[in-house]
């Protein structure tokens, strides 16, 4: 098993700083990727964090960050951004995102009203689309649509360091012991979900790891067994949830049925302390309802 979750340097050019979502480590990925003097920092977290990502990222010696790479719209993954460049105002930080993602960055209301947190609006950002070639002083990273938990969604292939990051496209993966899927809302779609696992899997073979938004990087075996098992993962808990609700729809029903199939062994989540995991599950209920899974 090879489970990184310590923050710090974990291949050539990558660094992972824990970003403490919800005050609460090991809950959220940012990455740090660095080459020849260059850096470029994947995710913003949430604003009440910043002064402290600021922090680590001088603790580790990657600081000024030169780029700010947006997986997603999603809130925990994109408010601090404004806050985070007025803290680092000595340099001029170039803000980039999915194309698909610029119309929720400049205009968050949708975003707000969902999640209920406060995102201020995002200008200047550089849309990328697949392909696109993200130049760190030589080190190359390509662009990848992985489309389907949100329709903004992209990874970036390192092919140097054999590793890719996927925001939450994928899979949450907070230890061995705590996955959950990616279908909440307010924009899931299955069939590009779909297509983006098939993307993942075409792109097996140049890879070793897979570096998660939530959380952490998973390596060797651990990265080849999330490959290998997402989609069935993906099906089991969706056909799970759903049968669970038509039994009985109390979320505290469901949330115990949840751990006692999914998450036995969480050291996150365990039976006296079901409170997060119920947050959760509420979330991915909400979107089996949103998408007609659940009536």
């Amino acid at each position: 098993m090879v489970f990184i979750n310590s923050e710090g340097k974990f291949n050539d050019n990558s660094y992972l700083i824990d970003a403490e979502l919800y005050r609460l480590k090991g809950a959220l990925s940012l990455y740090v990727v660095e080459n020849a003097g260059m850096r470029m920092m994947i995710d913003a977290g949430e604003a009440l964090m910043a002064r402290k990502i600021v922090k680590k990222i001088k603790e580790q010696g990657l600081y000024p960050i030169h780029k700010l790479l947006l997986s997603h719209s999603h809130f925990d993954h994109v408010q601090g951004t404004v806050k985070l460049i007025k803290l680092m105002k000595d340099v001029e930080i170039e803000v980039l995102a999915s194309e698909n993602a610029i119309k929720n960055l400049k205009n968050p209301e949708i975003m707000n009203e969902y999640f209920g947190y406060k995102i201020d609006p995002i200008e200047n950002v550089t849309p990328l689309k697949e392909g696109d070639i993200i130049d760190i002083n030589g080190l190359k990273l390509e662009v990848f649509n992985f489309f389907g938990h949100t329709q903004d969604s992209i990874a970036l292939l390192d092919k140097k360091n054999k590793n890719i990051f996927v925001g939450d496209s994928i899979i949450d993966k907070y230890d061995p012991g705590t996955p959950f899927p990616e279908f909440v809302p307010p924009d899931f779609n299955e069939s590009k979900y779909l297509k983006t696992f098939e993307k993942l899997r075409n792109l097996k073979d140049q890879l070793n790891s897979i570096s998660l938004g939530h959380f952490s990087v998973w390596k060797n075996d651990d990265f080849y067994k999330i490959v290998d098992e997402m989609e069935e993962f993906h099906f089991n808990a969706k056909d799970s949830l759903i049968s669970w609700y038509n039994e009985n729809p109390s979320l505290e029903y469901i949330t115990l049925k949840y751990h006692e199939k999914f998450t036995p062994e969480s050291k996150i989540h365990t039976k006296d302390n079901m409170l997060g995991l119920q947050f959760t599950i509420g979330w991915l209920i909400d979107g089996l309802k949103m998408y007609g899974f659940i009536k």
